[in-house]
């Protein structure tokens, strides 16, 4: 017997007792949230979560919003930026880097010429410093922020940030293409050297705008 029997003979087992057509219940009764926090508080630990993870924290309001995300690009000085079909205008209302906007036709050459994405999330999550992007309009496909080298993502305080992940998976449709990002991309190899921007942005930048 090999490992792929071992584990679907458990799996049989397990749900042994229930009747065909229904489905199992699963006992869902591990802590939901590590300790008690107000609304400020989780926002505190989401940006300094963030920060461990090496991304640059922002904090602004919906009228500064669009000034804080030109200075922001106008520091990389990018000559394209790339923006999701569903993006709120104003939020580029004062940007100056030529748009492109994602398209399905557009190949990974053509979007690796871009040096900048402007995202908003599904989610974020506190306690991991998580970011979860979940396809919708002002996030467009998964590939636009794993492509270009530097990528903004803008989360609403503090309606889209939770304490945990249990928290996050209540307000996700696992039926949608969930990208989880905990800081900028980076990998190492056996001698811990770290190295950034091998599968995705070097540079995240998460502006938490009330």
């Amino acid at each position: 017997m090999n490992s792929r029997e071992r584990i679907l003979g458990r799996v049989r087992r397990a749900l042994a007792d229930v009747p065909p057509g229904e489905e199992a219940t699963v006992e869902r009764d591990y802590l939901r949230e590590h300790g008690e926090r107000t609304v400020e508080e989780t926002v505190d630990l989401l940006a300094e979560n963030l920060a461990d993870y090496r991304a640059v924290v922002h904090r602004t309001d919906a009228e500064e919003l669009p000034y804080l995300i030109m200075r922001l690009l106008a520091q990389r000085g990018p000559r394209y930026v790339l923006v999701p079909p569903g993006l709120p205008p104003e939020w580029m209302s004062a940007a100056g880097p030529t748009r492109v906007h994602d398209r399905a036709v557009s190949t990974p050459r053509e979007l690796d010429e871009v040096e900048s994405v402007v995202t908003g999330c599904a989610v974020a999550v506190a306690e991991t410093g998580t970011l979860v992007l979940d396809g919708s309009p002002d996030q467009g496909r998964r590939r636009i922020s794993l492509i270009p080298d530097h990528h903004i993502c803008v989360v609403r305080v503090p309606d889209q940030v939770v304490a945990s992940v249990p928290q996050a998976l209540e307000r996700l449709d696992p039926t949608r293409p969930l990208t989880w990002i905990s800081g900028p991309s980076a990998t190492s190899d056996i001698e811990l050297d770290r190295v950034e921007g091998v599968h995705g942005p070097r540079t995240l930048e998460v502006v938490l705008v009330r």
